[in-house]
């Protein structure tokens, strides 16, 4: 169910000490680093959102938002650094069961949030192709290499929301 005047909500999960695993953070941070140096420009109402390994601590914040992006590592079989983009119950079915190493995986998490009655109506996953999960706080080459695709891809998803969504009547 989607707060019509909630933010498009963007979060970054993933943990940072597993160096791949959290991909999805650094790209949040990335996207935080260019909307404040002016670099891009986000939809009015964007809230961007490091989630780390919260899980379902984030289902409230979720709850409130018109529309979510996640961003996490996900496994996808496919070569490190390639990107997906996941919409709506395809989210669920391409990925049962854990994505990522998280104690509670993106599809437990849309799962929970969808039981619950707070999933927005308009859900996205971006995804990238891991290479380490491992102690580290790197990201490995590849990956790091499509930081700059996926901060592309989260921000064309941002506008393809902003351009489904209905016109206010006045």
């Amino acid at each position: 169910m989607s707060q019509p005047d909630g933010p498009l909500l963007v979060i970054g999960v993933g943990n940072v000490l597993l160096r791949d695993e959290g991909v999805g953070v650094r790209i949040v941070r990335e996207l935080e680093r260019l909307a404040s140096n002016g670099s891009i420009a986000l939809p009015a109402g964007t809230r961007l959102v490091d989630g780390g390994t919260l899980g379902l601590d984030l289902l409230p914040m979720i709850a409130d938002a018109r529309a979510l992006v996640l961003v996490d590592a996900v496994d996808i079989d496919r070569d490190p650094g390639a990107l997906t983009v996941l919409r709506g119950d395809e989210i669920h079915g391409a990925l049962a069961g854990h994505v990522s190493p998280h104690q509670v995986g993106i599809s437990d998490l849309v799962a929970a949030a969808r039981l619950m009655g707070v999933l927005p109506d308009e859900v996205a996953l971006v995804g990238v192709q891991p290479d380490a999960i491992e102690i580290g706080l790197e990201l490995t080459g590849p990956v790091e290499a499509a930081v700059p695709l996926a901060v592309a891809t989260v921000e064309a998803e941002l506008a393809r929301l902003v351009s489904s969504e209905p016109l206010a009547l006045v």
